[in-house]
């Protein structure tokens, strides 16, 4: 099969490699790692590739922005090996993962919608009040103060700290705790969201959203941009469905 379709008219390297606005050695690379069939060599030695290698080119940089550059390497192999069914089992896999990250992106804005509800309660303005006042001082404020504006005892500020939820720095003299306001951020959003149920192993990613974003503002435009990111790998991974299909068919 791959003999008749190699025989097929000709193309250089530099043909491939002009379409795609690549150079001719990044082309006998993809060769070389199994991205491409193997091509045919003229009488004096140079690679004479086909339209089927500039189709099977075209799957791989087409499923490379959906599925990432080591997948779509490992998709392409498979299929230039004749094991179709572990290439879809890559696709499935990373169309897994895609699913997995919208999960953890709609359980981000769950945990935010629920850190800032419409009406803060009574309670709510309490623990506000007392951990502002906690620290109010300018070098931030140690676990005891913390812990007691939270309602909760300082072994569970440093078991949030062992699960990266907070990150305090320690006084040179003694050796304490210090929380600066970032960390306290951090530790009344700990707080609030352990109070609705939510695991440590679930904090975490969101606390590190709140820390890249600079703080709670900021991170809305973050997830809006996360959200984006989402959907066009989601896209990306149809264009290179379709893509790959069409080499399949050219394959036979």
């Amino acid at each position: 099969m791959g003999r008749n379709l190699q025989t097929s008219r000709q193309l250089r390297p530099i043909d491939l490699a002009r379409r795609h606005g690549m150079s001719t050695q990044a082309v006998r690379n993809y060769e070389e790692a199994g991205i491409l069939p193997a091509a045919d060599r003229t009488p004096h030695g140079y690679r004479a590739y086909t339209p089927l290698h500039a189709r099977a080119l075209g799957a791989f940089l087409a499923l490379a922005p959906g599925h990432g550059h080591r997948t779509a390497s490992s998709i392409m192999r498979a299929v230039n090996q004749g094991a179709v069914d572990e290439a879809f089992r890559l696709i499935d896999e990373s169309h897994a993962h895609l699913l997995d990250d919208r999960r953890t992106l709609q359980a981000v804005e769950s945990a935010l919608r629920d850190l800032t509800p419409p009406t803060a309660s009574a309670s709510d303005a309490a623990v506000d009040s007392a951990v502002g006042a906690a620290v109010s001082g300018p070098g931030g404020t140690f676990i005891g103060p913390l812990a007691g504006a939270l309602g909760i005892r300082p072994a569970t500020l440093r078991a949030w700290e062992r699960a990266g939820l907070v990150r305090p720095r320690r006084d040179p003299s003694t050796g304490y705790r210090v929380y600066d306001e970032a960390d306290v951020r951090d530790a009344r959003l700990a707080h609030q969201l352990r109070r609705g149920g939510y695991l440590l192993e679930q904090i975490a990613p969101l606390i590190v959203q709140v820390r890249a974003a600079g703080g709670l503002e900021p991170l809305e435009a973050a997830l809006c941009d996360w959200h984006g990111r989402l959907s066009a790998r989601g896209r990306a991974m149809l264009t290179g469905a379709a893509e790959l299909e069409a080499y399949l068919r050219e394959r036979g």
